[in-house]
């Protein structure tokens, strides 16, 4: 027996879902209970037709959080400075500026209530901290008082909360990569020798 594979969508339907998908991240920025029948209205669709893409709500909201973690996992790729200090203000900054871009995903990935669904989906840029912390705490370059494992999420939950909050107002980015850094065990006095050797870290509009 011969299994056909799966037809891609029409090119309609994929337009429509998309529009849908954008929608929502309107919608959910303005409200972020926003219901699905508000979000139907924001993609000029009715309920039904929303229905003929996404089961309910909640696999919207999941398709939305993906798309936040699939460009967070992307910095994964980016190689990091040898340094520790150097390569998590490197990781913290370049997080800020993909949260920048996907603010109502990014916002709802890293939320208590749904930080749980998306960790295996974070795996990658779980496992660039990971590796940062062992380095750092081999040459002592970061905090040896805690184990590794309890200052990785510890250093995560502090960048999860200014990404989440969107603390600092246009500082955010100075403070996404100081929030870290402090975490990890360095002083103001050493966060700010740091970034001011490299600048780059702490501008809005970092690449």
């Amino acid at each position: 027996m011969v299994v056909s594979a799966p037809r891609a969508p029409r090119r309609d339907a994929q337009a429509n879902r998309d529009g849908i998908l954008s929608a929502a991240r309107s919608a959910l920025a303005e409200d972020p209970n926003a219901s699905i029948d508000a979000i139907a209205r924001a993609a000029g669709l009715s309920r039904r037709a929303l229905y003929g893409h996404f089961d309910d709500r909640t696999a919207l909201i999941s398709e939305v959080i993906a798309i936040g973690t699939q460009r967070f996992n992307a910095i994964a790729e980016h190689p990091v400075d040898d340094d520790a200090a150097l390569a998590l203000a490197q990781l913290a900054s370049r997080l800020w500026h993909e949260a920048a871009h996907v603010r109502v995903a990014a916002s709802m990935a890293l939320d208590d209530a749904h930080v749980a669904e998306t960790a295996a989906a974070l795996a990658p840029v779980r496992a660039v901290l990971a590796t940062i912390v062992e380095r750092g705490q081999a040459s002592g370059v970061l905090r040896t008082d805690l184990g590794g494992v309890t200052l990785a999420r510890l250093i995560e939950s502090s960048a999860r909360m200014v990404v989440r909050d969107d603390l600092g107002g246009a500082q955010s980015a100075s403070l996404a990569v100081r929030s870290v850094l402090g975490v990890a065990g360095l002083s103001w006095r050493e966060a700010d020798a740091l970034l001011a050797a490299h600048p780059e870290l702490e501008k809005e509009d970092a690449e």
